[in-house]
């Protein structure tokens, strides 16, 4: 299968790969500034990859690497020199290359001549263009467009082709270059300690318009995007930590949620997340709402701005194809051509079963954080359709709890957030068969239904508050009994197609913790099974223990660990009173991300610390990815204990930081509009800012229900 179904066959991006963004036009590079065919490499617009070679020679020889560094997040600078011949003198000549991306591509060359003679040079830029689909390249089948044509426009040179009614056209343009077919060829003279310098830029066109419109793009090709990110990197909290690793990734985390961002022109205030570069950098729906929950402590507004959009889009008819419901949030959204064999004719995929529960638990939350209430009490009618899609669709057979089972053989055989074909199996490694009801999707339904009665409760509702809270207690118990596995001592990870439970040991049980959802007297087993030496590698929870029939270190969601999924597990510990636990995997986490440059990737490999002193990596693991950034975010937030209740002017505060952590002060803080200023000693907790109808309560928040019970007695 191809599409959704299939696994990252792109290969890997190759060592020292340089990945620069903006918005949604990406470009991956070779260490040297080169982007190689054959590769995953190439500068993608709209999921398309308009430039798949770009390669500089200098005097017929390929340029050595010497430096490559990510200037911005959508600006690269490559230094390289030409080798010489072996035995023979190093050469005088320094190539440096300045990237960035945006509307289109734009690259300055200089070459500098450190000797006293000056220097006669050739530099050729050859240029080639696919114009394959995002979807093809990850799947490791690109395919050319139809016939190209490459031909000479003025000053400009044409890589043309048409295929199903869409004509694709990359124009690259340079002053003074002369063009030999896909080549622009320099002759300049270098003098003596001196440089020459060019710009090339090339720009995508679709059906003979520009791909992205140059109108918010200054001359370089940069985007308001760089505005923007100024703005972020103004407003993000300052932190001061005892652990300068820490602190480091924190920093690194902050930059990389700002570079994910992405932003729609029809709303320019909005702001939403995509899921990780370089291969889903687009709008997601579980996958933008968990990494905007995980990062609300930064920028509550980037919750806002992916649930206003999520409700622009969220589904109003039954299309099999799209696997689109009333109701439904949408998984992905896509603007490639193949979205005509994997999307259903349509750019918008609804093939996901949290996405939609995750919503409503989002803007609970979110109303909690005590931001724009008027905006999220306009979100209300969305949060109702969403539950009636829950009760209408998501609970298929009416027995309680939300079910998946794709209705397209292009669609997602899996529909959690293990959405790998063979993310679901039981503990003798066969797979497990549909429909399938997924352990943390009923935590999310969980939280959605607690969510909603406590939005009626703020609003004095009680009626709607009752009924919702009353679903979520039956909800609560009928979980329990039914995916727990007394004799193992751990939930299933899901209900088959015949309701027989799952029986492999998973991660996924931590997102139950995180909900809620998991019974008091139960939390004890959950707790011990997630760090058992199986599950917990010393630097996080593998998604599988090792235990089990499928399990793999080295797949995709078989054994891997994936930094979202232990800081949510580590949070849910924290929430159930299993400080030493959630402590370990936060510190754990922190450590895996200093062996990777202070920035977590996607995933890595689930192999033991006993045996491997370093984090193992997955070589195609997205990075930056919005899940991973947004975890130190949050395993900060789960050891503050930061949980806010603004509808009834409280915030909840207990920290527990591992010992040894040091000075720990976070200022410019977001929160009900003003900047908090935090500082935690040994000895004390102090909050500045705090408005002043707001009780700070020293403190851990209760569970969801229990905090619904409080506020009815207020």
């Amino acid at each position: 299968m191809s599409g959704w179904n299939a696994d990252n066959a792109a290969g890997p991006l190759g060592a020292g790969a340089v990945t620069i963004l903006d918005g949604s036009s990406f470009c991956i590079t070779a260490p040297n500034g080169d982007m190689v065919p054959g590769s995953p490499h190439g500068a993608f617009f709209h999921d398309t990859r308009y430039i798949t070679g770009w390669n500089l020679s200098v005097n017929d020889a390929q340029l050595e690497a010497l430096a490559a560094t990510a200037l911005e997040p959508f600006r690269a600078q490559f230094i390289g020199r030409v080798s010489g011949r072996a035995g023979g003198a190093d050469t005088p000549l320094l190539i440096e290359r300045e990237r960035t991306i945006g509307a289109g591509l734009t690259e300055t060359i200089t070459v500098e001549n450190h000797s006293g003679a000056p220097k006669d040079c050739t530099l050729a830029l050859t240029v080639t263009a696919d114009f394959a689909d995002l979807f093809e390249v990850k799947d490791g089948r690109p395919a050319s467009r139809g016939k190209q044509n490459v031909r000479l426009e003025g000053d400009c040179l044409l890589l043309e082709s048409e295929s199903g009614g869409r004509r694709y056209g990359l124009a690259v343009r340079s002053e003074g270059a002369a063009f030999e077919a896909h080549r622009l060829v320099f002759n300049p003279t270098i003098p003596a300690h001196g440089k020459w310098t060019q710009t090339v830029t090339a720009t995508p066109y679709l059906n003979g318009e520009a791909v992205i419109s140059a109108a918010a793009y200054g001359t370089t090709g940069v985007s308001s995007e760089a505005q923007r990110l100024l703005s972020w990197r103004m407003s993000m909290p300052i932190p001061n930590l005892g652990d300068a690793a820490v602190q480091d990734t924190i920093l690194r985390s902050q930059e990389d949620l700002g570079s994910l961002r992405i932003f729609d022109p029809d709303h320019p205030d909005r702001t939403v997340a995509a899921a990780g570069a370089p291969w889903f950098m687009a709008l997601f729906g579980r996958d933008s709402l968990i990494s905007s929950l995980m990062s609300l402590l930064l920028d509550p507004s980037l919750a806002l701005g992916t649930l206003q959009t999520l409700a622009d889009h969220q589904g109003k008819e039954v299309n099999p194809a799209t696997e689109e419901e009333p109701g439904r949030i949408l998984h992905e959204v896509r603007l490639g051509a193949s979205t005509e064999s994997v999307l259903g004719g349509r750019s918008i995929y609804y093939g996901t079963a949290d996405a939609t529960p995750l919503f409503v638990a989002v803007l609970s939350e979110l109303g909690r954080w005590g931001l724009e209430t008027d905006a999220v009490h306009a979100l209300l009618p969305a949060a109702d359709r969403a539950l009636a899609w829950i009760e209408n669709y998501g609970d298929r057979d009416g027995d309680g709890f939300v079910e998946y089972q794709r209705q397209t053989e292009h669609g997602l055989i899996n529909q959690g957030w293990k959405d790998s074909w063979d993310g679901i199996n039981f503990a003798d490694g066969s797979i497990a068969q549909g429909p399938i009801a997924l352990c943390e999707v009923q935590a999310y339904t969980y939280g959605a239904y607690v969510g909603r009665a406590l939005m009626a409760l703020g609003d004095g509702d009680t009626e709607t508050a009752d009924r919702w809270a009353a679903k979520a207690a039956r909800l609560k118990e009928a979980f329990n009994e039914r995916f727990w596995l007394p004799d193992r001592g751990y939930f299933a990870i899901a209900l088959d197609g015949d309701k027989k439970p799952v029986d492999a040991l998973a991660s996924n049980m931590g997102h139950c913790l995180w909900m809620g959802i998991v019974d008091t007297d139960k939390a004890a087993q959950v707790a011990e099974r997630l760090m058992s030496p199986e599950m917990f590698t010393g630097w996080g929870i593998r998604t599988l223990a090792s235990s089990m029939g499928a399990y793999n270190p080295l797949s995709y969601h078989n054994g891997s660990v994936w930094p979202h999924d232990s800081a949510l597990a580590a949070h849910g510990l924290m929430r159930y009173g299993f400080i030493d636990e959630a402590q370990r995997i936060a510190y754990g986490l922190f450590e895996a991300a200093d062996h990777f440059g202070g920035r977590l990737p996607e995933l890595f490999s689930g192999l033991d610390r006993s045996r491997y002193p370093k984090p193992v990596p997955y070589p195609a693991a997205c990075s930056p990815q919005a899940w991973a950034a947004a975890a130190p975010i949050h395993l900060i937030r789960t050891l503050m204990r930061f949980d806010p209740a603004l509808p009834w002017n409280e915030l909840w505060l207990a920290p527990e930081l591992p010992k040894g952590f040091g000075q720990f002060r976070v200022d410019n803080v977001p929160f009900a509009g003003k900047r908090l200023s935090i500082n935690i000693t040994q000895d004390s907790v102090t909050v500045d800012g705090l408005p002043e109808s707001v009780q700070l309560l020293l403190e851990a928040r209760p569970a969801l229900l229990e905090l619904l019970n409080l506020t009815r007695m207020k």
